[in-house]
């Protein structure tokens, strides 16, 4: 049976990565379960990250969705498919959604256009569940300054950007309610891991 692609979005700062682990801890006491990072996961991807993430370079909003879509491709063909069609379940921490939202959104590309150029990039694969988690643009800031890494090149923009990325998800998330479940990132850690499971508890049940 085909495995099951489980992505999970928002904003910087909304606690992805802490969700991430953790939820693969649950999902593998019953099933094979691979965690990988966007942009990443394999070599050219992970060169890719270091790209459109370096503060010291400047990049074209065209170029920066280029970029991202090329590292996506190639971790799609290098992991992903092959993962998925060996029964593996994937959780991904950004994919699609992320350049609709930052590069669609954000930079003002057109969220249609960047849509059209990530199906070409992926060849069509879609998430079986995407995870978002809500926070407003200002919390979100104020989580990432406590961090003790430096801010990348995108956590530098100014907060009309991240708010037009928020408004973003949120339309993606009304336009597509079967596929995007929202969870409110302000919640404990414990309470935000126990929703993540519940929205996903049906995909069992469901064919691939």
């Amino acid at each position: 049976m085909r495995g099951r692609l489980i992505t999970i979005e928002g904003l910087d700062g909304a606690g992805k990565s802490t969700l991430a682990t953790a939820l693969q801890a649950e999902l593998e006491r019953e099933r094979p379960v691979t965690l990988l990072r966007e942009p990443g996961g394999v070599v050219l991807s992970e060169r890719i990250r270091e790209l459109v993430k370096d503060p010291q370079l400047r990049c074209d909003p065209r170029t920066e969705a280029l970029l991202y879509a090329a590292a996506r491709a190639q971790l799609v063909d290098e992991l992903l498919e092959p993962l998925l069609a060996g029964g593996t379940w994937v959780l991904l921490d950004r994919f699609v959604d992320s350049s609709l939202a930052y590069q669609g959104a954000g930079r003002g590309l057109g969220v249609d256009r960047i849509a059209a150029l990530n199906d070409f990039a992926t060849g069509g694969l879609k998430p079986d569940r995407t995870l978002l988690l809500r926070v407003e643009p200002a919390t979100g800031r104020a989580r990432q300054q406590g961090r003790d890494d430096a801010p990348d090149r995108l956590e530098r923009e100014a907060q009309p950007f991240f708010e037009a990325i928020a408004s973003a998800y949120d339309e993606l998330a009304a336009g597509d309610p079967g596929r995007i479940r929202v969870i409110d990132a302000d919640a404990p850690p414990e309470h935000v891991l126990a929703h993540a499971i519940e929205a996903l508890a049906d995909l069992d049940s469901e064919p691939p």
